[in-house]
């Protein structure tokens, strides 16, 4: 079967827009050559695509084995399309990179210095964003490397994705302080009945259902701002496991044990670049500072 790129992204324009007309508006096209194509597609597979129902379509069950197909598709030509013109171009002298505000802000320290090392000619920009705002970014070419969270993370992309580590959430709450004292029997009722502090970003992703767990809760942009209200006996919070390497936290903040709840939150963690000859050494960089920064974490669990 022949078939052509244009025909594949018409294809998922209507089948995303479920409308030709919305589609052709998507593709800058007229409405009666977007149907036309879709007719073409269907001549060459021998399978109807979508069913008819007034000005709106429905995808038909063929369409929903193809769509998933024709997308990662589109996005290997993509991605074809971004190395091919990296190789025609010199090394870059400033990198962007966005993270979730969540991350543990000496693993982000760790990353600077490792790329200042690595690359001391190089400027590197370190911007707080959201996963869709990363998403966007580095689809435009704004950001380079992304941080994020994939938890329950379905999306397809043309973006190079490294699994890095689970990052556990745990509560914390101040050193002598009531729920220091707590009896781990006891917490989660008294978790429940006392001021939560919560990442903000937790809740744009979609975890807000996971994370809340008191009806008396506040939200937070910064983590660091969330540590000093905990320190300060302002509320507890769930917060990752790996704050614990840091000295301020080991002075002033204490894990929770809580007998109802066995295991932490996971949410992994995956580093996002473009296919781009330009950042394979950088992505190798930066993959080194976070496995020496996993590495010393682990080291001072095992102690």
């Amino acid at each position: 079967m022949n078939f052509s790129l244009e025909q594949l992204n018409t294809f998922v324009a209507v089948y995303e827009q479920k409308s030709f007309s919305k589609a052709a508006v998507k593709l800058n096209k007229h409405r009666s050559t977007v149907g036309q194509v879709v007719v073409n597609l269907e001549d060459i597979l021998m399978v109807t695509l979508f069913d008819r129902i007034g000005r709106s379509v429905e995808p038909t069950t063929e369409a929903n084995l193809l769509y998933r197909y024709a997308k990662q598709a589109i996005e290997q030509v993509r991605s074809f399309n971004k190395l091919a013109i990296s190789l025609s171009q010199g090394e870059l002298e400033a990198i962007n990179i966005g993270y979730c505000s969540f991350l543990p802000q000496l693993g982000i320290a760790d990353i600077r210095m490792q790329l200042a090392k690595d690359f001391p000619n190089l400027s590197v920009n370190l911007f707080v964003k959201g996963k869709e705002e990363i998403k966007k970014g580095i689809e435009s070419g704004e950001l380079h490397f992304g941080l994020v969270n994939t938890y329950d993370s379905k999306a397809i992309n043309s973006f190079h994705t490294t699994y890095l580590e689970t990052l556990s959430l745990i509560p914390f709450a101040c050193k002598g302080g009531e729920l220091a004292n707590t009896p781990p029997k006891m917490m989660l009722s008294k978790l429940k009945m006392s001021k939560q502090l919560v990442l903000q970003s937790l809740i744009d992703e979609g975890l807000g259902d996971k994370v809340i767990l008191s009806p008396n809760f506040e939200a937070i942009d910064q983590l660091s701002v969330v540590i000093k209200l905990v320190q300060l006996g302002h509320g507890w919070s769930l917060l990752p496991r790996s704050v614990i390497y840091s000295e301020y936290v080991q002075q002033n903040l204490v894990p929770l044990e809580v007998d109802e709840v066995r295991k932490s939150l996971e949410i992994p963690i995956s580093l996002w670049s473009p296919h781009s000859s330009q950042v394979v050494q950088i992505r190798g960089s930066i993959m080194t500072a976070l496995e020496n920064y996993i590495h010393h974490i682990l080291e001072d669990f095992s102690l």
